[in-house]
């Protein structure tokens, strides 16, 4: 029984990872219960078995993605340094869009299938990864690292807009050289630090820390 549970869970995490792969490099319209069963050494018919339709696939991907995002997000320790503290979860999330480009590439591409829209359920996964870096930056206000007139939100929608230009940026190849994509995360969010009002030096000081 335990090894047919493994076989059952080993078809389904090949279907979740062929479904992302599709959706990112070749679109929706590249998707279908035949192509996924293919490549997942499975039958058609496991596509049903395990999500229903092709659509509950797709969901299953966005959802249980967001869910591994938001666990990885919520394990960085809170830290007496809050800049510290948001860098490292810079870092988190550079690190999850490298890992899993193409999941990420579903959650953030705009990539969807016909007939498939997020819920309200799904947008609140998606937004709940913002609330780790938006309570750092709250405490990096109340400490006086950051202006205390700052706007914790506007400021985290300007730093995920950030990483996320950087995530794409980096999987399409254009950061290179010798200037890649850690040398990169490490000037933009001591920029972003200071320019929230941080000090250049405990900046520098700080981000090193949380990037190492």
């Amino acid at each position: 029984m335990s090894t047919l549970k493994r076989a059952s869970s080993d078809v389904r995490r090949s279907l979740l990872r062929e479904a992302a792969r599709v959706l990112s490099e070749e679109g929706p319209a590249a998707l279908s219960t035949r192509r996924l069963a293919k490549q997942a050494g499975t039958s058609t018919m496991a596509v049903y078995t395990h999500f229903g339709s092709m659509l509950e696939l797709v969901r299953a991907v966005t959802r249980e993605g967001f869910d591994r995002f938001r666990s990885q997000v919520e394990a960085v320790a809170a830290n007496d340094d809050p800049v510290a503290e948001l860098a490292e979860l810079c870092r988190v999330y550079q690190a999850f869009a490298r890992a899993e480009p193409d999941v990420y590439a579903v959650l953030f591409g705009g990539s969807t299938v016909a007939g498939f829209e997020l819920t309200e359920e799904d947008r609140t996964m998606g937004v709940d990864v913002l609330r780790c870096p938006r309570d750092a930056i709250r405490r990096c206000i109340t400490a006086g690292r950051f202006h205390s007139d700052a706007d914790p939100d506007l400021l985290v929608r300007q730093l995920f807009c950030q990483m996320h230009g950087l995530a794409q940026l980096a999987r399409a190849g254009y950061i290179m050289g010798a200037h890649g994509p850690d040398q990169v995360l490490t000037a933009m969010t001591g920029s972003f630090a200071i320019a929230a009002g941080d000090s250049p030096e405990a900046a520098t000081r700080s981000v090193t820390a949380g990037l190492s």
